[in-house]
């Protein structure tokens, strides 16, 4: 059973978690208008991976016998002044994240609960990679700034697909 605090908390990150989602597929809307179809698709997963989060802290909730309680989500930006620009703000966004998931972990120590625990460690793991993942492109996007390295980049980044996170 989870206490009320946590609850509330994994119910709060449910729209975190959204909102990234949102984010991302407003991002992907800005590189769909800027041509850059690669980009556009890497936000594109990001977004999928951000839903797969989504459904993770849902099915958790109701597998601990609590009620998920959707909260409503703020609209996101829908402009950066250039794919450096939308990067920086991927890489910020996800370090919001990372102190969100944090926040939980204290949370499920300070309660007590070693379940939920053990459930966000998969998350503090995988804040780990997106952060690292956020950067990597955003320094090879700072690399090639509007040369022709972007248009490479952009092809590389085509390549990435969508994989559902293993159980």
């Amino acid at each position: 059973m989870l206490s009320e605090k946590m609850l509330k908390a994994l119910n709060e990150q449910i729209r975190e978690e959204t909102f990234s989602a949102y984010l991302y597929f407003s991002m992907e809307a800005y590189f769909k208008s800027l041509n850059l179809n690669g980009f556009a698709n890497w936000m594109r997963v990001q977004a999928m991976e951000e839903l797969s989060h989504v459904t993770r802290f849902f099915d958790f909730i109701n597998d601990r016998g609590g009620k998920v309680t959707l909260l409503a989500i703020d609209a996101p930006e829908h402009h950066w002044e250039s794919p450096v620009a939308a990067f920086e703000a991927t890489l910020k966004h996800e370090k919001h994240i990372s102190s969100k998931i944090n926040d939980l972990v204290d949370i499920a120590i300070d309660e007590r609960d070693h379940a939920a625990n053990a459930f966000l460690q998969w998350f503090v793991n995988e804040q780990v990679e997106e952060e690292a993942s956020a950067d990597d492109i955003l320094q090879k996007t700072k690399m090639v700034s509007d040369g022709p390295g972007l248009y490479h980049l952009d092809m590389e980044m085509g390549n990435r697909v969508f994989t559902p996170p293993a159980a």
